[in-house]
């Protein structure tokens, strides 16, 4: 009852390269609810590839991106109801192989695409039509903007309140949301400090227009802001949690910002979260009429659309810097096949990356001609 375009007679097709779609494909699974997300997730070899249904096409994943809260999502802290087993994975890119006949107003087979939707972390994945996002090509910088600079551009525009002069502390400024964070702010010409863990990070952070580096390996953040912005910083881009959110919080201006975007380092506590000092947060906000605000991409997602385009758009100018980290320096190389979307976890949590990391997964083409 689902009409399939250029599906014709089997599940075993031609697609637009010459290459069969195959029955069955590997995909991540979350299996059991955990904090690790090696225990929570497995690899399955020979989940069937699904069909698209009408409005659905069904894409070929080339890259997908690693998130800090696959982890949230893995040990279930999103939505309590959802119970194991789940798909996986927030975001791909990759090509449209097949699609029901409604989509195909709007897409054809061999499109690139961009879309945000859980089960990414798999071969193929069936998108909505209307949730995809069509690309000039299948790269993966464009995996960047999907959700990590989306957060970056909408937090800062509809909470940040930014003008020219403000100042700007980014934490973890040189991950896969802080890179956006950092130019974003440096183009409503404020001052943008970022805290780092390396001197390399430092490096890239000043090429992308940071003002002040932090790597608090080597430097006390707290002394270096107390020191350098004794009039305290407008607004703060948070994403670490624990001592540095309580840092943060007091280095806040008058009227200061603080946005919580994330809390990277509690999402592998077995119970969730590093405790801050909040019995002193209504006295602290008091004192400089200064607020904390939460954003979580979700809730903003009418945002989403025109975010996206002009990010897309200053990116296709050069006007962006989309840095992507395939894990090249990782002990055992670069990230590639969805087996790898463990190392790329781990790799994230030890605070190794610069910029967004990408898993690519390759597909070999078996040519009919």
């Amino acid at each position: 009852s689902r009409p399939i375009l250029d599906m014709s007679y089997s599940r075993h097709f031609l697609d637009f390269q010459g290459s069969s779609i195959p029955s069955s494909m590997k995909k991540l699974v979350v299996t059991k609810l955990s904090q690790n997300f090696r225990e929570a997730v497995t690899l399955q070899q020979d989940a069937p590839v699904p069909l698209p249904g009408d409005g659905d096409l069904l894409v070929r994943n080339r890259f997908v991106g690693i998130n800090a809260s696959d982890i949230n999502y893995s040990a279930g802290r999103y939505d309590a109801s959802v119970k194991p087993p789940f798909d996986i994975g927030f975001e791909g890119v990759g090509d449209v192989v097949a699609l029901g006949l409604s989509a195909s107003a709007d897409y054809t087979v061999g499109q690139a695409v961009a879309y945000v939707k859980a089960g990414s972390f798999a071969e193929y994945t069936v998108v909505p039509a209307r949730h995809a996002v069509p690309l000039p090509s299948v790269k993966p910088e464009f995996l960047t903007l999907m959700v990590s600079g989306a957060t970056a551009y909408i937090s800062l525009k509809e909470l940040g309140n930014l003008s020219e002069g403000k100042k700007v502390l980014v934490t973890a400024a040189a991950g896969g949301t802080g890179q956006f964070a950092v130019q974003l702010a440096k183009k409503a010409k404020c001052h943008v400090i970022g805290t780092c863990s390396s001197d390399e990070k430092g490096g890239f952070l000043k090429s992308i227009g940071c003002d002040r580096t932090i790597n608090y390996k080597t430097e006390n953040v707290e002394s270096v802001l107390r020191k350098d912005y004794p009039e305290g910083v407008d607004v703060v881009y948070e994403s670490v949690g624990g001592k540095m959110f309580d840092l943060a919080l007091n280095s806040l201006a008058i009227k200061g910002r603080l946005i919580v975007i994330g809390f990277i380092a509690g999402y592998q506590n077995p119970t969730g979260l590093q405790p801050v000092k909040a019995e002193l947060l209504p006295a602290k906000l008091l004192k400089k009429s200064a607020s904390v605000r939460g954003f979580f991409l979700n809730h903003y997602l009418s945002e989403y659309t025109t975010a996206l385009k002009h990010l897309l758009e200053m990116y296709e100018r050069g006007d962006l810097v989309c840095e992507v980290d395939f894990g090249d320096m990782s002990p055992e190389g670069k990230f590639t096949g969805l087996e790898s979307v463990f190392r790329a976890v781990d790799y994230m949590y030890m605070g190794k990356n610069i910029g967004k990391i990408v898993v690519e997964l390759p597909h070999s083409v078996n040519s009919k001609l």
